[in-house]
């Protein structure tokens, strides 16, 4: 009895300590948060890092605010070997496109993804062939036609960068159609658009979020999505059409597809306390009413990863990239 009585005691004392005790803090920023953008302003990862930016000082999602800084210089390089030059510092973030991969395959830059820590998968991105709306191509079938019939370079595409995702996408049309093109790289989906309602070129690659406002006022006209299937969102964008109505550019007889990441990464040697915090963080992002509305306003496929799952994602899309840059003529010589 005696024996019990002490043994419960002991238990008692033991539990009122754990009670009693004082809990870790969950991580958190201590300061401002540098959240890269190896882009310029105006494009798509610019537009989606402003937007997360707005949404969590919005909804006070964190106690430190965003600070966004376009780092765009070589093709985004600067932004990725300045993040990849921030060992260990859990206050700075980027976002990604493509150039994760096309930049180091392209330059030989001492960079590679597997520098940085892979925190989630955002969405990815869709491609629409667009032209002026004031051409008279209704379908990418009559408007590749009137580019094989004019014969090799003479219709000029607009893209971001040079071998770079709409580069590459580029090539992949000529290859598959017997066409060929005058490509103009421009600094940003924002330009790149600017300069297809200015008639300086006669088709971009871009993005949805990058051109659909000129897409609403009447200025550009979508001819195809290069994915397996339409886009799934109905609503209405234009009087006439939504993003839904727009065919994919096989239905086109186009054989092209490609789909581009919009994800996060952090310098090597976070803790991961950090990467786990910012994991939730964009979790309760995507919950908003602002985050939804922007998937639906840009067409996003709406895919979403961490951890081993969205890293094992990213070493698949560095192959592919490889073998389309391969077959493009792209890599840098060794």
């Amino acid at each position: 009895m005696h024996i019990h009585r002490i043994l419960s005691v002991t238990a008692m004392l033991f539990v009122a300590a754990l009670v009693g005790a004082p809990t870790a803090a969950a991580w958190e920023p201590t300061r401002p948060v540098e959240f890269v953008v190896p882009a310029g302003s105006g494009g798509g990862a610019d537009q989606m890092a402003r937007l997360i930016q707005g949404i969590v000082a919005k909804h006070n999602l964190m106690k430190q605010p965003f600070v966004v800084v376009n780092k765009s210089g070589g093709a985004g390089a600067e932004g990725f070997l300045d993040v990849k030059g921030s060992k260990a510092d859990s206050h700075k973030i980027i976002i990604t496109l493509s150039n994760l991969f096309t930049t180091p395959l392209a330059t030989g830059v001492p960079f590679n993804w597997k520098d940085l820590t892979p925190v989630a998968m955002l969405a990815l991105d869709q491609f629409v062939l667009w032209v002026h709306a004031d051409t008279p191509y209704k379908s990418a079938k009559d408007y590749l036609d009137a580019v094989k019939k004019a014969g090799p370079n003479k219709f000029k595409m607009a893209g971001t960068g040079s071998k770079q995702e709409d580069q590459i996408l580029t090539v992949g049309i000529e290859k598959a159609t017997g066409t060929k093109f005058i490509y103009v790289p421009f600094k940003g989906g924002g330009d790149v658009a600017t300069q297809l309602v200015g008639k300086h070129v006669d088709s971009t690659v871009n993005n949805p979020i990058e051109a659909v406002a000129q897409w609403r006022a009447g200025q550009l006209r979508p001819l195809c999505v290069f994915d397996d299937s339409r886009m799934p969102y109905k609503g209405k964008v234009t009087e006439t059409m939504s993003w839904h109505d727009i065919p994919t550019c096989k239905e086109a007889g186009v054989p092209a597809d490609y789909l581009m990441l919009r994800g996060i990464f952090m310098p090597a040697g976070v803790p991961k306390e950090a990467v786990d915090f910012y994991v939730g963080l964009f979790r309760k992002v995507r919950e908003t009413s602002e985050w939804k509305e922007f998937m639906e306003r840009g067409a996003f496929n709406q895919s979403f990863m961490t951890g081993p799952a969205y890293a094992k994602w990213v070493q698949g899309a560095e192959d592919l990239h490889r073998n389309l840059m391969k077959e493009a003529g792209f890599l840098a010589k060794p």
